[in-house]
């Protein structure tokens, strides 16, 4: 008896490319052993409700479409107790795609849906951001943050990772500085911050790469980047050095590896989860909730 798959596909992902591979993806996983159902999202936020109520019905749940459309799949295993979560499967067409590029999974959608019939589990942390919310691999605020959500879908199926790219030029007049108290594992930390980034991932935004060998996305660990403002616009230049290259050795850039972090703003901030709008919040505690879901590698 052939395998049950719900396979959820975001039309809104990328530039509609389903259209295009949707029938050889399917040839594939039936060819597979797997009986796929398919789901299409109708908005934003539709599926961790979907996956919440139906995974249960299947072997392994399937999205088809960018991060933010594998954040809603997770946010909805999340919801459920560890037993009744479903191994996911990632099929990627988003624009950054920061997920699949850690995970090494292929850009090519017929090849993507071949390595689930040969994969295996990985056990993937998913953060918790506040009471009921969740993202896979970023929660941020601070300077280039907006960008991730606030290019407009258009622009974003017209050009691509340029469309990011543009609207962070775009930014760089904006750049403001908060005041926090950041708490983590074993310190305290009191600053004036343009950028604070709490992540699970090697790739953020498609641009800053993290050292791979400082990352463990199954560890119950966080990887935190927290930006001092710079006193001068050299100061900002040393800091985009720094943060591109990797190297966090700067008075002005912090790298850190906590389980849990909480930011006390004297304001409220705007803050985005894996690349969309994660609204404006004075107090934010996230927690590492290993070993969150399994993603076919």
């Amino acid at each position: 008896m052939a395998n049950r798959m719900m396979l959820l596909v975001n039309p809104n992902a990328g530039k509609g490319e389903f259209r295009t591979v949707l029938a050889e993806i399917l040839h594939t996983l039936c060819d597979g052993g797997w009986l796929p159902t398919v789901v299409f999202t109708k908005y934003a936020g539709e599926a961790p409700g979907i996956v919440a109520r139906h995974a249960q019905e299947y072997d392994m749940v399937t999205c088809i479409g960018g991060d933010g459309t594998l954040s809603e799949v997770a946010a909805g295993m999340m919801r459920l107790d560890e037993a009744q979560r479903r191994p996911v499967g990632y099929i990627p067409l988003g624009t950054a795609n920061d997920v699949a590029r850690t995970l090494g999974l292929s850009f090519k959608p017929a090849e993507a849906a071949k390595g689930l019939l040969t994969g295996s589990p990985k056990h993937y942390d998913i953060g918790q951001f506040g009471f009921d919310n969740y993202f896979t691999y970023v929660a941020a605020f601070g300077a280039f943050t907006e960008v991730s959500y606030g290019t407009p879908q258009e622009t974003k199926q017209a050009l691509g990772h340029l469309a990011y790219m543009l609207e962070g030029i775009r930014s760089l007049s904006k750049i403001t500085d908060y005041h926090a108290i950041v708490e983590y594992d074993g310190g305290v930390l009191e600053d004036d911050f343009i950028f604070g980034a709490v992540t699970n991932s090697t790739s953020v935004a498609g641009m800053v790469q993290l050292d791979a060998g400082r990352v463990e996305l199954d560890d119950g660990m966080f990887e935190v980047l927290l930006v001092r403002k710079p006193a001068d616009l050299l100061a900002l230049s040393d800091i985009l050095t720094s943060v591109l290259s990797t190297d966090f050795s700067g008075p002005n850039v912090m790298f850190l590896k906590s389980r849990e972090v909480r930011f006390m703003f004297s304001e409220k901030v705007a803050w985005t989860r894996d690349g969309e709008d994660g609204g404006s919040h004075r107090d934010v505690y996230i927690v590492n909730r290993h070993p969150g879901i399994d993603i076919i590698v």
